[in-house]
């Protein structure tokens, strides 16, 4: 039977496909399990880097799709000199800190309206192995101001949260945190 369902995904009834409208960067698969549709939406981003190379010039630049990075200048992926430019080790960085920090809100279940404040620093370490530069480890330290959450509660989201974060399950390095609550 779970066969049978995989092999439904291609084909999505037309009642179904006209009820979903189906936004841009979304596709819908539709599961036949037991005489009943279950719809799952995949997400899908991109970004490209424009690599360009000439006799006086030779840049890297990411852009993507929400316009978040318009042609940004990126380094060789290790910041050899200050001011060269973002590079993949950065954005990593910048990216973890903020899936961390939407997967600790969510956690601790903070509406729009909660008052507060998390900071969240997130610290790489990289090492050049014989198969290059290489993540190693990656440090979270969490410093939050939230004057209606109990230090039980906060320590026990920021676990749950270090599990469910998305940037987390995907990287491989060694992933260590301090959590602190001020009040």
């Amino acid at each position: 039977m779970v066969r049978d369902a995989w092999l439904n995904t291609m084909v999505v009834p037309q009642a179904i496909a006209r009820r979903h409208d189906k936004p841009r960067n979304e596709v819908l698969a539709c599961f036949l399990v037991s005489r009943d549709y279950i719809l799952m939406k995949l997400i899908i981003q991109k970004a490209l880097v424009r690599w360009e190379n000439g006799p006086k010039v030779c840049s890297r630049a990411p852009t993507t799709e929400s316009g978040a990075l318009k042609r940004a200048d990126c380094s060789l992926g290790i910041p050899f000199k200050k001011n060269s430019g973002t590079n993949p080790a950065e954005l990593i960085a910048a990216a973890h800190a903020a899936s961390f920090s939407l997967a600790l809100s969510n956690e601790l279940g903070l509406a729009g309206s909660a008052s507060g404040d998390i900071v969240i620093t997130v610290t790489m370490t990289l090492e050049r192995l014989a198969a290059g530069w290489t993540i190693m480890n990656i440090h979270l330290n969490v410093v939050a101001r939230l004057p209606k959450v109990t230090q039980s509660r906060f320590i026990d989201a920021t676990v749950r949260a270090k599990t469910s974060c998305l940037v987390s399950r995907l990287l491989r390095a060694n992933i260590s945190m301090n959590a602190k609550l001020e009040q």
